[in-house]
């Protein structure tokens, strides 16, 4: 999300630094580069790495759908962390890099992960011509409207084609998204428009698949407040053409923020407070007990909507444990998204 994920962070800091916000992500950013609201952001450009910010992310989520109506979801994200704000060549590097793929199924859910040091050539981003990388797992393109994005792991595989159908969307103040009413805050700018073919690799076969994708890039500094302890995202396509992204940020006061995403193309940024995600169904999932149905509302927009798990058991069993899955949407508006819940004790 999104607020989305870096827990590349995991690479950055010990683990008993994580008391600073969720995987640490609160601690102080000196020497670092931070997100000003007077940045205009670049493209191609900004497709690449900054390796002057502590934290930066590539996350792409998916729902499709097989011949026989079965539905699907995948995850591809890359995360970039740096030990200081600078790049480097060879082992000098302070660039450190993980990979998260998934792919969940109404029964099962795979997951894999590749850990990777920057300067070497084993994980990286280029903005012209597109890609990303760690190790054979890629997401890669003459241009960013049309990629092709691959990645396995010991008991699936996918290789999907994704093609552009709508504009890049700035969330926040033009791509200026704050995070906590303490100020702090990302770059973020979201692709949710990626139309999806492919196919995917499960034990029992190959399985041709057609839907959309979403893709988040996000790069920071500190994006949490030291009291923030996790966050619930949700990116929502409804039937009608309509999208929107929304966050909890969960703390001593939960923080949340939104984007509305017209059919039309257009977008508009709702504040704190104008979106609501209550839970309404918990699971118990890897010694955690989290909420896998929510009632979703954003009345400025008339959305009053449940969303429920694909698959209740989507944890993301990874150095820094999560749950992330494909969700149905139903009430007000009809659809299909992705949900991340982060920071749930055992």
């Amino acid at each position: 999300m999104n607020v989305k994920l870096a827990l590349a962070v995991l690479l950055l800091l010990p683990l008993q630094a994580a008391a600073q916000g969720f995987a640490g992500l609160g601690t102080d950013a000196e020497g670092f580069t931070t997100p000003d609201p007077a940045t205009v952001l670049e493209f191609p450009a900004d497709h690449g790495a900054h390796p002057d910010y502590r934290i930066e992310w590539w996350y792409l989520t998916a729902n499709m759908t097989g011949p026989d109506g079965t539905d699907y979801g995948l995850q591809w994200t890359l995360f970039r962390s740096a030990l200081a704000p600078r790049d480097g060549y060879g082992w000098d590097t302070p660039q450190l890099w993980m990979g998260h793929a998934a792919i969940t199924t109404p029964d099962a859910h795979f997951v894999a992960e590749r850990l990777a040091r920057g300067g070497i050539g084993q994980a990286g981003v280029t903005a012209t011509p597109f890609a990303a990388w760690i190790d054979d797992w890629t997401m890669q393109g003459d241009d960013f409207d049309t990629l092709r994005l691959t990645a396995s792991g010991p008991d699936f595989a996918y290789d999907v084609g994704l093609t552009v159908a709508g504009p890049l969307v700035l969330h926040g103040q033009n791509g200026y998204s704050v995070k906590s009413a303490a100020g702090q805050a990302s770059h973020y700018y979201s692709q949710p428009s990626f139309k999806l073919t492919g196919t995917l690799t499960l034990p029992q076969g190959e399985v041709v698949v057609t839907g959309s994708a979403w893709l988040d890039r996000e790069w920071s500094s500190q994006p949490l407040g030291a009291d923030q302890t996790g966050w619930d995202w949700f990116s929502l396509s409804f039937d009608s053409g309509d999208k929107m992204m929304g966050f909890v940020l969960r703390g001593a006061k939960d923080y949340t923020s939104a984007t509305w995403i017209g059919a039309d193309g257009r977008t508009e940024a709702l504040p704190d407070g104008a979106f609501t995600a209550t839970p309404l169904l918990e699971h118990r999932v890897a010694g955690r007990t989290l909420p896998v149905e929510w009632r979703v509302q954003l009345p400025a927009k008339g959305v009053d909507v449940t969303v429920a798990a694909l698959n209740r058991d989507a944890w993301m069993a990874t150095s820094v444990p999560y749950w992330e899955g494909p969700v149905t949407v139903s009430g007000s508006h009809a659809g299909r998204g992705y949900l991340e819940m982060t920071g749930y004790d055992d």
